[in-house]
């Protein structure tokens, strides 16, 4: 499936990172692995892009991630706190200093009144001790959450590569 946003998105992440000298790893959910899929696209992403991994059930967010039990049971798979977890858990469980994490509802079902279909959860982090997160709502089917969902998780790559490469300057 050839998507130019997309396309355009991952060659910038790849130039950010680039410049700052920086590689990056995915912890991916919701997204089962598009925003890796997105970046190993384009060529030559192998001297940016670390690794990334599909952590789709609680249990492997624990065993792969090492996401605590307190966390998924307190605020659920879906919500910032265990984004920002997966974030962490995947730079510690790598040799990259970028982390991107998505955890999400994708629908059609699944949703609840505090957490609807279409409720995805994002974090970002460095070595530099830098993590944010984000929680959307987004509309559509579960392809156009799901894309959408790589979107976000791109620019933020971007954002905090270049945040990243002003605090070294």
């Amino acid at each position: 499936m050839r998507d130019s946003e997309l396309e355009q998105l991952a060659a910038k992440v790849g130039r950010a990172l680039q410049n700052a000298g920086l590689s990056l790893v995915t912890a991916e959910s919701c997204t089962g692995g598009w925003v890796g899929e997105a970046v190993t696209a384009i060529a030559g992403s192998s001297d940016w892009f670390d690794r990334g991994f599909v952590t789709y059930s609680n249990a492997a967010k624990r065993e792969v991630l090492g996401i605590a039990a307190a966390t998924l049971d307190q605020f659920g798979a879906v919500s910032e706190e265990t984004a920002r977890e997966m974030a962490l858990g995947a730079l510690k469980h790598s040799r990259a200093q970028i982390s991107v994490a998505v955890t999400g509802i994708a629908g059609p079902g699944g949703g609840s009144a505090d957490k609807p279909v279409g409720t995805v959860c994002f974090a970002w982090a460095n070595n530099d001790t830098a993590l944010r997160s984000e929680r959307h709502v987004l509309p559509g089917d579960r392809t156009e959450v799901r894309r959408q969902s790589v979107v976000i998780a791109l620019r933020g790559i971007i954002a905090i590569s270049s945040e990243n490469q002003t605090a070294r300057a």
